[in-house]
């Protein structure tokens, strides 16, 4: 698949929007680390924030104070959710194991 040709500027515009998002992304982990947004909060927002939708799974549960990359992987492991996984494209059987599993 080639890379469309851009003028500049749809150049610019796509990395303003490109900025915009990893802005947004990096709020979003941020409040996840502070504890003021909970992960079943992040998975309840995927339906409506098109960023929510497009983050990692494993960047949101690692963004929450003690678990690593270690407990993340066990975790996903355990739930059968795999690495690359992004919130949008969670089913709901396995949102649900995620939540129970990180509840307990």
């Amino acid at each position: 698949m080639a890379v469309p040709t851009l003028t500049p500027e749809q150049r610019t515009v796509a990395v303003v929007k490109a900025a915009e998002a990893r802005k947004a992304r990096s709020e979003l982990l941020a409040g996840v680390r502070a504890g003021t947004v909970t992960v079943a909060q992040v998975f309840a927002r995927s339906e409506e924030e098109t960023v929510v939708k497009k983050t990692r799974v494993v960047q949101v549960l690692r963004a929450v104070p003690g678990y690593g990359p270690a407990k993340v992987a066990a975790l996903m492991a355990t739930c059968g959710v795999e690495a690359k996984r992004r919130v949008g494209g969670l089913e709901e059987a396995q949102r649900e194991r995620l939540l129970t599993a990180f509840a307990g």
